[in-house]
């Protein structure tokens, strides 16, 4: 062991991978030197099979032996999502009528309450609404006196019943074209003022089209600027969001899909900090994404501080309700081969320690679940097989 050292030494001012094999052989040798208590202790040879690897009793001393047991446990499946809105509490604001932008009256990120003007727009179908609605408020009540002016007539014998009821018609279809423009005025979120106004008689002053906050939230996208002509119906201009709670989009493959429904707890990782968000899967997506073949998983989170924004990618913990039956074996039990093969060392009835390849389900913490390769009652080591393994190596 010495001359290899010796002989490594002068290689390692040769190379840098040299260098950092000198450093774990140094290591190593210290360690084994310190659970032998002899300086001058020979080391276990290990057959160049990879055989099995004896220790003495003050290196067994050094490593920690674990009792594999079968176990219950509830997986934990940890994936990547992307924020998005929550569209129970977020809507599209849509321009209500056509026309050029003349002002913004907001700003991104601004809080609104329902009702609160957006921006202003120079609408000649806002103006044609509001004359459509006098013109047809005055109509309405002329035909209305007419009519009730033939029906002291017709008492009287002064007119004919065909006129009177020709009469009462053509003032029950004014009122009806009048109460179609005033629900006109409504859809368009003219202001209560202005309506009572022109109900008076009183001359109205132009007024802007206002587009107008449909919910109480957050401005969270603002489409439009001054300037742009919109079309009535179709141009996108704002989006309001309650931002205090968001939706992630998880993305789960088949393999873990049938493990998880709705109601599992959740916990998200923006990266920024240390601080988590708690959710709860409230949705699973009935179709197949066709580039990614994984399936959405909506989990319902509480933003305080609205510190997660739409279009973030963040890591998902969902933790499964369902119980699961398995094996568990601390992670720090696992080592890889040349071929990258995960494997334990196993403790044999003669006290030597053999490689174990096994098969890993799914990891639970600091635990895997070991699907093939171990038996209930096998004890393994968990603490120092990492210096076992270059034992057996050398």
């Amino acid at each position: 062991m010495q001359n290899k050292l010796l002989d490594a030494m002068s290689w390692g001012r040769q190379c840098t991978e040299c260098r950092l094999w000198l450093a774990t052989a140094l290591i190593a040798a210290a360690w084994l030197t310190g659970c032998s208590g002899k300086a001058n202790e020979a080391l276990p040879a290990a057959p160049a099979d990879l055989g099995n690897v004896h220790l003495s009793d003050a290196q067994r001393g050094h490593i920690q032996i674990y009792d594999v047991q079968s176990a219950v446990f509830h997986r934990t499946i940890e994936t990547t999502g992307v924020v998005d809105f929550d569209n129970d509490q977020a809507t599209s604001v849509l321009a209500p009528f056509s026309g050029p932008v003349s002002r913004l009256l907001v700003s991104l990120g601004q809080q609104v309450k329902k009702g609160d003007g957006l921006a202003a727009v120079d609408s000649p179908d806002f103006a044609a609404a509001i004359s459509a609605y006098q013109k047809a408020l005055a109509t309405a009540r002329t035909n209305r006196k007419l009519a009730d002016l033939d029906q002291d007539l017709l008492a009287h014998n002064g007119v004919a019943q065909r006129e009177a009821a020709q009469a009462e018609t053509d003032a029950a279809n004014a009122e009806a074209d009048r109460d179609a423009a005033l629900q006109e005025l409504v859809s368009l979120q003219v202001p209560a003022a202005t309506i009572g106004a022109i109900q008076a008689g009183r001359k109205v002053a132009r007024v802007e089209g206002m587009i107008r906050a449909p919910i109480a939230g957050t401005v969270a996208e603002r489409l439009v600027t001054p300037g742009q002509l919109l079309e009535a119906g179709a141009t996108p201009c704002f989006t309001v969001a309650n931002l205090s709670r968001v939706w992630v989009m998880a993305q789960v493959f088949g393999a873990d899909l049938a493990a998880v429904s709705v109601g599992d707890a959740a916990e998200v990782d923006s990266g920024i900090g240390s601080s988590t968000f708690s959710g709860t899967v409230d949705n699973i997506a009935a179709l197949v994404d066709p580039d990614t073949r994984a399936v959405a998983v909506r989990v319902v989170v509480e933003n305080p501080g609205d510190l997660l924004k739409k279009q973030m990618y963040v890591r998902v913990r969902l933790q499964v309700r369902r119980e699961n039956h398995g094996l568990l074996i601390p992670v720090s039990a696992i080592l890889r081969d040349d071929e990258n093969l995960p494997f334990v060392y196993r403790l044999q009835a003669d006290g030597s320690l053999a490689r174990r390849h096994v098969s890993l389900g799914s990891r639970t913490g600091e635990t895997y679940d070991i699907a093939e390769g171990l038996s209930g009652g096998d004890k393994i080591v968990v603490d120092g097989a990492l210096f076992i393994q270059f034992m057996q190596n050398q």
